[in-house]
């Protein structure tokens, strides 16, 4: 996870916020592009001026998993099997972490979902 992931989101959130768009189920993917750096596609209600807005289409495979952040490298393996036995190549994935590292800890439950597009 980025040093500065923190305060990235929250920038990201106050400039959403400021604009006044709403972040339907705070649907946030992040593509991983290095280990040390990620891209942030969140869902938002409609264009937020000031940041690059993209839409996602296609058709897309997800799978829920629960524990630690370290165990992603697992995951993505199990993940290459599971969209392989669907009949699925992947063209793209993204990871949702739909619990922050602090309410993950204070509940005891972490989830990630790994969302991919594929063919």
């Amino acid at each position: 996870m980025p040093v500065n992931f923190g305060r990235v989101m929250k920038r990201l959130n106050e400039k959403v916020r400021n604009a006044g768009v709403e972040t339907p189920e705070w649907l946030c993917l992040s593509d991983h592009t290095s280990k040390w750096n990620m891209d942030i596609y969140l869902a938002v209600d409609r264009e937020t001026p000031g940041l690059e807005n993209v839409t996602l289409s296609g058709k897309f495979l997800s799978k829920v998993y629960e524990g630690p952040y370290k165990e992603t490298g697992k995951w993505s393996e199990d993940f290459k099997g599971y969209a392989k036995k669907q009949g699925f190549e992947i063209k793209k994935w993204f990871m949702w972490y739909p619990t922050c590292p602090k309410c993950a800890k204070k509940y005891g439950k972490n989830y990630v979902v790994i969302v991919a597009e594929v063919k």
